[in-house]
């Protein structure tokens, strides 16, 4: 058997760690978290052994979940995915993460990731009248780059009806995991004031942008909610040269100065360690680093945010947050392809990469071997 292959708990017994005081923990790394797809009713027992065997023990204290639209909503029935959770199992993962002290945090794809390749989701199958680009059409099958620079389709923020609509789901589905923060996600906008809609055509993409997370963030401020998002909308793609990914080619990038401090950024990036958290925290924003898959980075990227929170000033150091590695494979994928199917060797997987980035957060605290004093 690999060291890899071995459950942590019994890895970190074997190389004489002691399980570290709670409070030293959160102050080096105050969030330990994990996002992940919310997983289809036939991997659920095998996601909470998760929750219990790995979660738990590495000392993840924050689970994003990306529900979307996998839950049996009462609310907006025609929005539900084929055998979606039902509330009692829903009820499950939030038992499991209660027992060890772990938040949820529910994210649906709000403003963009409205489409995937050849798929519709389901807010624009159902209320076309929603989309940003009706004129464009959903291909046979999807390539990139494409005459209607079509990534994934939006909704249009400033439709008169949508927010009563993605509002009432946002509620009930913070109800239902009892959570005090919603993650809205928001990445990856590539559709927004276009030209051809009627209500956005030659409006600022920035203040467009802002709009919709100030839109957003107040209806949670109604029930002591706080919002939380993707990044890289807010970071300039040209001058900083990250790119069209993981930050903006359309200008959404100077909506960073037009939307409340109290917003918590999922800053990340998969290819190089970009220390871009520090320009968050700057202007007055709490801050995560999210790695993927790259094992490498996730260790630098822990040991960058641990350094932020021990050098910064009294006023900046809170809002270096800690770490989140994405999963971005269905639940039931990862479980079967990268966690119970581990090789002996690393990989470029989200597995390995969680594996490296959580062992280092626990090698930041003062561990001794068992038996020492």
């Amino acid at each position: 058997m690999s060291r890899t292959s071995l459950p942590v708990a019994l890895l970190l017994t074997l190389f004489g760690w002691n399980a570290v005081a709670q409070g030293n923990l959160d102050e080096v790394m105050p969030v330990r978290g994990f996002c992940i797809a919310a997983p289809k009713a036939k991997a659920l027992d095998a996601f909470i052994a998760f929750i219990h065997d790995e979660l738990a023990p590495r000392r993840v204290n924050t689970l994003i979940l990306r529900v979307d639209f996998n839950y049996q909503f009462e609310s907006h029935p025609e929005l539900r995915d084929a055998d979606a959770l039902s509330k009692e199992q829903a009820k499950r993962i939030v038992a499991a993460c209660r027992d060890h002290g772990i938040r949820v945090i529910p994210q649906i794809n709000l403003l963009g990731h409205q489409s995937w390749a050849e798929t519709l989701h389901n807010l624009l199958r159902v209320y076309p009248d929603f989309d940003e680009t009706p004129h464009v059409k959903m291909p046979v099958k999807h390539q990139w780059p494409n005459p209607d620079g079509l990534y994934c389709k939006s909704y249009c923020p400033l439709h008169p009806q949508v927010h009563a609509v993605v509002f009432s789901l946002v509620d009930e589905i913070c109800d239902v995991f009892e959570a005090d923060a919603f993650h809205a996600g928001m990445d990856e906008v590539f559709y927004i004031g276009d030209d051809k809609c009627p209500r956005c055509s030659g409006r600022d993409k920035a203040e467009l942008f802002a709009g919709e997370v100030r839109s957003i963030r107040d209806h949670l401020a109604l029930k002591g909610r706080i919002l939380w998002i993707w990044g890289d909308r807010l970071l300039d793609g040209k001058t900083t040269g990250l790119g069209i990914w993981e930050a903006s080619y359309n200008n959404t990038h100077r909506a960073i100065d037009m939307i409340p401090k109290d917003v918590m950024i999922c800053d990340w990036h998969y290819e190089r360690p970009d220390q871009t958290a520090v320009y968050f925290a700057m202007k007055g924003f709490k801050v995560v680093t999210c790695p993927w898959r790259n094992s490498k980075n996730a260790v630098l990227q822990v040991r960058d945010m641990a350094k932020f929170r021990q050098s910064a000033t009294k006023e900046m150091k809170e809002r270096f947050q800690g770490m989140v590695q994405t999963v971005w494979s269905a639940a039931d994928r990862f479980l079967e392809n990268e966690y119970k199917g581990q090789a002996s060797e690393p990989r470029e997987n989200s597995w390995d990469c969680f594996k490296a980035m959580s062992l280092e957060i626990l090698q930041l605290i003062d561990a001794k071997p068992l038996g020492s004093e």
